[in-house]
């Protein structure tokens, strides 16, 4: 066999096999898209079965706050009438109204009035003025400021409402804190309850008049505001 006769025989083999090989490209495609598709349906059904979580919102209801009523400003007081003029007059006058000289003579001490009984009083009845040198001062103010934080009423401090309560405090002649109560409210009832509770941390020194320790009414602002 010559050359040129193998070298059409190896030329019909290739075309032959390549010819097959196209024929047969098409049953290959389909069938691997057929098998793909089967193995991801096998693989979707054996998977468990997949719920997205509950992500539902509990609501809760919320107090309402407590507005304070408008207040109205009273009219201003009428003008006071300018006093009159003394007027100098000539009428006479009958009576002797000289007031006598007060002396010991006619007033002698034998018949002087006793003195008025000496009236105990309860300080602590209601805030009144005492006499101090030396005023109480604030012994723990790191655990006012913590229980200013705790206590501030978690509603108002979110919708970022504060305010000022003014507070009668009374100490007593050791520096014992013996009673508080609303001196200026802030306008919010949940703010003086609250500055109520953290007056009763306070610590004070007592009160000095001279050097004798005296009881005292002080009164202080408990501010609340946001940062």
């Amino acid at each position: 066999m010559t050359d040129q006769t193998q070298h059409h025989t190896a030329a019909e083999i290739n075309a032959t096999a390549n010819d097959e090989f196209k024929r047969s490209f098409s049953s290959w495609f389909w069938g691997s898209i057929s098998a793909a598709t089967l193995l991801h349906f096998v693989v979707f059904a054996l998977l468990p079965a997949m719920r997205a979580p509950d992500v539902s919102v509990n609501t809760e209801a919320m107090d309402a706050i407590e507005i304070p009523d408008e207040i109205e400003i009273p009219p201003p007081p009428e003008a006071i009438a300018r006093p009159a003029m003394p007027v100098i007059t000539d009428a006479p006058i009958e009576e002797d109204i000289t007031i006598a000289d007060v002396t010991f003579d006619a007033n002698p001490v034998d018949n002087l009035p006793p003195p008025p009984d000496e009236i105990e009083t309860d300080l602590s009845a209601a805030p009144q003025w005492t006499h101090v040198d030396v005023y109480p001062f604030l012994k723990n103010r790191g655990e006012v400021e913590r229980a200013l934080e705790r206590e501030y009423p978690p509603l108002l401090r979110d919708a970022g409402i504060g305010g000022t309560t003014k507070v009668w405090f009374f100490i007593d002649e050791t520096g014992e804190l013996v009673k508080t109560e609303v001196h200026t409210s802030s306008g919010h009832t949940a703010l003086d309850e609250a500055a109520l509770k953290i007056a009763d941390v306070y610590e004070f020194s007592p009160a000095l008049n001279r050097d004798k320790p005296v009881p005292v009414w002080v009164a202080l602002d408990i501010t609340f505001k946001t940062r």
